[in-house]
């Protein structure tokens, strides 16, 4: 069923590049999720009412905030889909992320309401449980519904890359951890008359605001920014290493706005002896391979390096190990020398690990220490970048 009903419902579902199929997936995971959740809902208030069970109509509301969720979900891949405008340049596929951060939140007030009425049953000391098979039942059939519901859009969120769907799917396997806890305490009540339906409840509660804050915090990385997959930079470096005219990169920085929508950059430095058109040609086709294989726009600046020059390349190499003495994580480039009448300059940029410490000024002190004692009157004009 699970890969049946993109085959059944989505034109070209293999085609998961396209913000069209992508579209498309994100409708069918929504509508499939709305279904589900409102007949679970529907079933879970009966039994929640005939057995008087708060934890059974706790779990019941649950699965209404996923209808609502899964709504968010078919709204935000509807939004995705348009295309870039003269307002959103870079496309409107960052809304996926908005929308994981919306049904974390309504995760987190579905736990909050939960609590609240647990704790009140738990001081009253009330008891109003009605043994019900209905309540297995439907219970019984919950577990399995979530367990598939689960699968299906964790199968469809990894196929296209989708936070959002993810997300709900880690909200529909909490759902068939909740239920399966409410189902133990319905049959320990049937068998030995105990009541722990309100501490159920707040366990439930409890389990459900990790869910939420675990989806917060994914969402929040990918809103502020983070670093790039390890698998991804690996992929571009094997691509540069192809090109011999191409001696080393840096500055590498990629950019996220949504599944589908990253853009990158970085510097290539390149022999300044070479023919600046065919080096330039280079570039081209590395921007082209990097667009076709990995789906990242990508600009590179080119830095012509001077590799003819003995003294020059001896002072960067020495350079280099110094600034290693440092901290063996820092590397330098873009390195040139200015020789002067009275002292001669080393510009270059240090990358500096963000393991690292130090501060721009430390560093930079560090580094212009270093060469004035191997060389009295050369100095270090040093820019930080932290790598």
């Amino acid at each position: 069923m699970t890969d049946l009903l993109p085959r059944l419902f989505i034109r070209d579902h293999e085609n998961t590049a396209s913000p069209k199929v992508r579209a498309a997936y994100g409708t069918l995971s929504g509508i499939v999720g709305i279904v589900v959740n409102l007949l679970l809902f529907a079933g879970k208030f009966v039994a929640g009412t005939l057995s008087g069970s708060i934890a059974i109509s706790a779990d019941a509301f649950n699965n209404l905030s996923d209808a609502g969720s899964s709504i968010v979900s078919l709204v935000s891949f509807r939004i995705a889909a348009k295309p870039a405008d003269r307002d959103h340049p870079f496309g409107h596929a960052r809304i996926e992320y908005i929308a994981s951060m919306i049904v974390s939140f309504l995760i987190l007030i579905v736990g909050f309401e939960i609590v609240s009425d647990s704790v009140k049953k738990i001081i009253s000391r009330e008891s109003s449980l009605v043994f019900s098979v209905l309540s297995i039942v439907i219970l019984s059939v919950s577990i399995l519904a979530k367990l598939w519901l689960a699968l299906f859009n964790y199968r469809l969120g990894k196929k296209i890359g989708s936070d959002v769907m993810r997300a709900t799917a880690v909200d529909s396997l909490s759902d068939t951890v909740s239920t399966t806890a409410v189902l133990v305490a319905t049959l320990i009540f049937r068998f030995t008359g105990l009541d722990i339906d309100a501490w159920v409840g707040l366990a439930v509660a409890l389990f459900i605001f990790w869910a939420g804050i675990r989806i917060l915090r994914e969402t929040q990385n990918s809103l502020l920014g983070e670093a790039p997959v390890k698998e991804v930079t690996d992929a571009i470096d094997a691509i540069v290493s192809g090109y011999p005219a191409i001696l080393g990169i840096h500055d590498l920085m990629i950019h996220s706005y949504g599944p589908g929508h990253s853009f990158a950059s970085f510097h290539a430095e390149v022999d300044g002896a070479d023919d600046v058109y065919e080096s330039h040609d280079v570039i081209d086709e590395v921007e082209r391979r990097i667009r076709d294989e990995l789906s990242i726009v990508c600009t590179i600046h080119m830095d012509p390096i001077n590799t003819d020059d003995a003294l020059t390349t001896s002072l960067r190499e020495e350079t280099a190990e110094l600034v290693r003495e440092i901290d063996p994580g820092i590397t330098i480039h873009d390195f040139r020398m200015v020789p002067g009448e009275t002292h001669t300059n080393l510009i270059f940029d240090v990358a500096v690990p963000f393991e690292v410490k130090m501060t721009v000024s430390e560093i930079k002190d560090a580094v212009s220490r270093k060469v004035r004692e191997r060389h009295e009157n050369y100095y270090a004009v040093v820019t930080v970048d932290r790598s």
